[in-house]
């Protein structure tokens, strides 16, 4: 597949593909939402592999413009929304609604407001994109996403006031030396189940990939242009 970026902006990196692995594995089926979905690659590389109807939304004219051409250069078919995601109406309930957040404290800043915007969470905070992400979900309709490990806990606690239950989650590691840096997580509504802690991703192995990681970079075979 072939994705287009802005070169002087924000650029999907590992986080996007290793969500895309981690939510591919629960075999994601009819409605689906992707929050923020910057240049599209999330949610299309999920539309180019499940039988999905897929609902794209960003805050940025910019993104929209770009997942519109990635769309149709790969031949997928999406409704992509330039709203604001707190604000976003509509009659239809979700099955799944996917994201990656903007989960950077906004203390130190991009000058760069297309980097700024897709970073940093005051443009999108947990609590509302969490309690938003419930009132569009159908009944057992699943939230996956993913966060700053280090604010696990404050995750846990916005999703249990939301009543949506986590049902997987998997911490990424930059190195089998360093500390998690990142948490992919599988929540559900109606749901009860006992939370299915996964194996961690290691991202690298001294300065090449870990075989995990490789596998999942040879799987979506990217092709990416930066204008």
């Amino acid at each position: 597949m072939v994705f287009y970026q802005k070169k002087d902006g924000y650029c999907y990196n590992s986080d996007t593909l290793f969500l895309y692995d981690f939510i591919s594995s629960f075999n994601p089926q009819n409605n689906l939402l992707d929050i923020g979905s910057g240049c599209g690659i999330l949610g299309l590389l999920l539309k180019n592999k499940f039988n999905i109807n897929l609902d794209q939304i960003d805050i940025q004219e910019e993104n929209i413009n770009l997942n519109k051409k990635n769309a149709n250069i790969n031949n997928l078919e999406s409704n992509i929304y330039f709203n604001d995601f707190s604000k976003y109406k509509t009659s239809i309930k979700y099955d799944f609604i996917v994201s990656n957040p903007p989960y950077y404290e906004s203390s130190i800043k991009s000058q760069n407001s297309h980097l700024a915007i897709s970073r940093y969470n005051e443009y999108l905070n947990l609590e509302d994109l969490i309690k938003h992400s419930n009132t569009l979900l159908k009944p057992s309709g699943e939230f996956i996403f993913c966060y700053d490990a280090r604010l696990f806990d404050k995750v846990v606690n916005v999703l249990t006031k939301y009543k949506l239950n986590i049902c997987d989650i998997k911490f990424v590691h930059p190195t089998s030396e360093k500390k998690a840096k990142l948490v992919l997580i599988r929540s559900k509504k109606s749901s009860h189940s006992i939370m299915n802690v996964h194996p961690s991703l290691i991202a690298t192995n001294g300065n090449i990939n870990s075989i995990q990681a490789q596998k999942i970079f040879n799987e979506v075979k990217l092709d990416s242009i930066k204008i």
